[in-house]
């Protein structure tokens, strides 16, 4: 695999922006595709495009002739927007994005997913943990418009993925709140974070994400190792932090949040309750950053 131009949709955002500007350190060329202006200044080309448009989409990606596409341009929450708007979104543009880099003979797309795929944050009903460590097999059932769209878009992705005369490595990266170092100091290492306040923590940073967190420069080179990676067809990653969002210990969370789960492998320290061991194996990736290293 030979890759020169990477797009990235979306990138006017916040995690958009900072793959472009991480994208370029390495050497990579980059294009963003976003609508509206243009709100960065780090991309070497810029495209605006409407990706729930199939054909601007697929122009898009063909105007600097690009090696892979990062996808992050879509509705990031259930809240802003009519539901229907949410699943557009997060679904179609996907499936835009998909067929175009498979008709224009791109390597590699990424995809954004979330957390929210398996049914957390956003959705009435508590997060369903079946067991512990979470991997990528585990259970899908999520009900609010935002998760049930990241779970649609991945079962896009898988479709597309197995289909015997595609030719792309499409990866899906399972964000939780992605933040940047002066978000963890806020967050994190200011406030309490002990066992007896966890209750009542921030929906994004408590249980229903498993106390998940990934640091800005640990999403921006997942982001890159998924488009350099050379696996065939569509798999999942969960892009999560290395360690929890509490200051108490991973068993203490169980024990408090999960006494129903099956603990198949007792975390120690403050270890995350994901496993990571599919993003190292297939991507070469480990997370590096930790909010107690501020």
């Amino acid at each position: 695999m030979t890759l020169n131009t990477i797009a990235v949709t979306g990138g006017n955002g916040k995690i958009g922006s900072a793959i472009l500007e991480h994208l370029g350190e390495q050497g990579y060329e980059t294009v963003n595709i976003s609508r509206g202006k243009r709100r960065e200044e780090v991309s070497d080309r810029y495209v605006t495009a409407d990706l729930l448009d199939a054909g601007e989409t697929y122009g898009a990606l063909a105007k600097y002739d690009a090696d892979a596409v990062v996808h992050m341009g879509t509705i990031p929450n259930p809240y802003s927007n009519p539901d229907f708007r949410v699943y557009e979104s997060n679904v179609l543009s996907a499936a835009h994005v998909l067929e175009a880099a498979d008709s224009l003979g791109l390597e590699a797309v990424c995809l954004a997913s979330s957390i929210n795929a398996i049914g957390s944050e956003h959705q009435e009903r508590p997060a369903d943990v079946r067991y512990i460590p979470v991997d990528e097999d585990h259970s899908r059932a999520p009900d609010d418009p935002y998760g049930i769209a990241k779970h649609a878009m991945e079962v896009t992705a898988d479709g597309f993925g197995r289909r015997p005369s595609i030719d792309l490595t499409i990866s899906s990266l399972r964000y939780p709140w992605v933040v940047t170092d002066e978000e963890m100091q806020e967050s994190f290492v200011e406030p309490d974070r002990s066992l007896d306040i966890l209750d009542d923590v921030h929906p994004a940073t408590g249980r229903e994400v498993l106390f998940s967190y990934l640091a800005m420069a640990d999403a921006t080179s997942i982001a890159r190792k998924a488009v350099e990676a050379e696996f065939e067809g569509h798999e999942t990653f969960w892009a999560v932090a290395g360690d929890t969002t509490a200051n108490a210990t991973t068993s203490e969370l169980v024990e408090e949040f999960y006494p129903d789960a099956a603990v198949r492998d007792t975390p120690e320290g403050h270890e995350t309750l994901f496993d990571l061991s599919k993003a190292e194996e297939l991507l070469g990736w480990e997370p590096q950053h930790s909010w107690r290293d501020l």
